[in-house]
């Protein structure tokens, strides 16, 4: 397969191209810069490295004599080949081009000197002169697996052509544990976020013709439900994101910039967990009073509608434990009559999560989503940054995303008060509150939750390649058992604790 488009570029537009492909460069992958001399490659070859390197005044010099120079950058390491003097393929074997590919990724000037040795899979970019003085005319090409990248790439380029950030520096910004990703603009009039949401599926069909995504109610594309929620929650005097341009159908969005104190860093550098997380309570308490219509208006003139889980949705997020949590802690797979003891113990469960009455539910309410903006007073000063998969669903499920963190501890005594701040607040505006029914829909979404999260944390490592996510596993079990001690949840409690006792609550990555 392959994929080709052509552009002009001034030298601006030539860094800004490679910016963009840093932001996609991963390991294995080559680029392959032809061209006469003086075509601008080692200009693009250097401005690539700047990015992934991080500095815009990055020292990059060209390989033209020692043949190949390597960066550690932060992502990955790259190698920047000069192949133009080289008289057989088996001299690029000699200075390691061969561990290049393996270990990071790899610039070629010159790759007709190597045509054998490139991989089929590979992206290919042509300069040559621009008819506009001192412009240059690219064609890019995306081969094999490289299609897909390039075709991005050329619709990103695009996009921002159209915009008043044109020429803008891009900076990567570590992105979560989906398909989208994020980066930062940087131009004279300030800053803005480029989120870039490919409409795909989450995996491949997997039950009636269905992905994992479909069936779980997860946006598939992510940018239509941002834009249309994230301007109800501004309306309500919550801080989301403003969208300043998009292109729904491509997936494409910018984005306003809260900056980068995020309550996960804020933690870490000291700032008073209480203090953030009472704020982010008191937000999810304003959200009860916003009135949720029943569609949502999107910036083209379309609509939004907040969709509710079915069974089958709630099913198969809790079967992420056996898919995959089971096996890799035991081996294998559970025997049918195992699946089936524990599908039976959570229907129950499960009807009594789709009996509760409809709210709002953000979905991913905790720490690596929430941005802490001191300048902005009350409940706004909690930037919400993730609500794309945002439910029709149970008020309760955004407290549990909240104080049973999934990737930052939140201490038993911490999440006791802000449960009990959270019923407080909640009983003043609403006399009908039942807290005791609310704290049965807490331990019943914090159990279902959690199990998820146990199978997702290994289907990340073993699918996904990522395994950052194990380390939340013991934080996982602890919240687990927290809800587990509802006396609802006692047949359920006995199960995990028959096939899941201590020594088995913990995944080691291997040495």
């Amino acid at each position: 397969m392959m994929v080709e488009w052509t552009c002009e570029l001034d030298e601006t537009g030539v860094v800004q191209l490679a910016q963009l492909l840093a932001l996609k460069l991963r390991r294995g992958d080559v680029i392959a810069l032809r061209g006469e001399v003086g075509a601008g490659k080692t200009t693009l070859a250097r401005a690539l490295i700047t990015a992934l390197m991080g500095e815009v005044a990055a020292e990059v010099p060209s390989p033209t004599f020692s043949l190949a120079q390597t960066y550690a950058t932060p992502r990955l390491a790259v190698t920047h080949f000069d192949f133009y003097r080289l008289s057989s393929a088996e001299e690029a074997r000699e200075v390691g081009f061969d561990e290049a590919i393996a270990d990071g990724a790899a610039i070629v000037e010159w790759p007709d000197r190597i045509a054998e040795l490139l991989p089929e899979s590979r992206c290919e970019i042509e300069l040559a002169q621009g008819c506009k003085g001192e412009t240059r005319r690219l064609t890019v090409r995306g081969l094999g697996t490289g299609s897909q990248p390039v075709a991005r790439i050329g619709e990103l380029l695009a996009f921002l052509a159209q915009e008043r950030w044109c020429g803008a520096r891009i900076a990567y910004l570590q992105g979560d544990a989906s398909t989208r990703s994020y980066a930062r603009l940087f131009a004279a009039h300030g800053t803005a976020i480029l989120m870039d949401a490919p409409i795909v599926p989450d995996g491949p069909p997997i039950r009636q013709g269905k992905s994992y995504s479909r069936i779980a109610r997860l946006a598939e594309n992510m940018v239509r439900p941002f834009a249309a929620i994230g301007a109800a929650l501004r309306n309500a005097g919550l801080s989301a994101p403003a969208v300043e341009a998009f292109d729904l159908d491509k997936g494409i969005l910018l984005i306003e910039d809260l900056g980068d104190r995020l309550f996960t860093s804020e933690v870490a550098a000291g700032t008073s967990q209480s203090e953030l997380w009472r704020t982010a309570v008191d937000a999810l308490v304003k959200l009860r009073s916003v009135p949720r219509p029943s569609s949502l208006p999107l910036p083209d003139g379309g609509a939004y509608a907040l969709p509710r889980r079915d069974r089958a949705a709630f099913e198969i997020e809790i079967e992420l434990m056996l898919d995959w949590y089971w096996p890799a802690l035991k081996g294998g797979p559970p025997s049918p009559q195992v699946r089936a003891e524990f599908m039976d113990l959570w229907s129950p469960v499960i009807a009594r999560l789709l009996a509760l009455p409809a709210g709002w539910f953000l979905r991913d309410y905790h720490s690596p989503n929430l941005m802490w903006l001191p300048e902005r007073q009350g409940v706004a000063r909690v930037g919400i940054l993730d609500f794309q998969d945002a439910l029709a669903e149970h008020f309760a499920f955004d407290l549990v995303s909240l104080l049973q963190d999934a990737r930052t501890s939140v201490p038993p005594a911490l999440e006791s008060e802000l449960f009990d701040r959270y019923c407080a607040q909640t009983a003043v505006g609403e006399r009908a509150f039942d807290r005791t029914a609310f704290a049965a829909a807490y331990a019943d979404f914090g159990t279902q939750r959690n199990t998820r999260l146990l199978g997702l944390w290994l289907r990340l490592l073993k699918r996904d390649g990522k395994p950052q996510y194990v380390q939340n596993i013991p934080r996982t079990w602890g919240y687990l058992e927290r809800n587990l001690r509802a006396p609802a949840l006692a047949a359920l409690a006995a199960w995990y604790d028959r096939h899941f006792p201590p020594q088995l609550r913990n995944y080691k990555l291997p040495e």
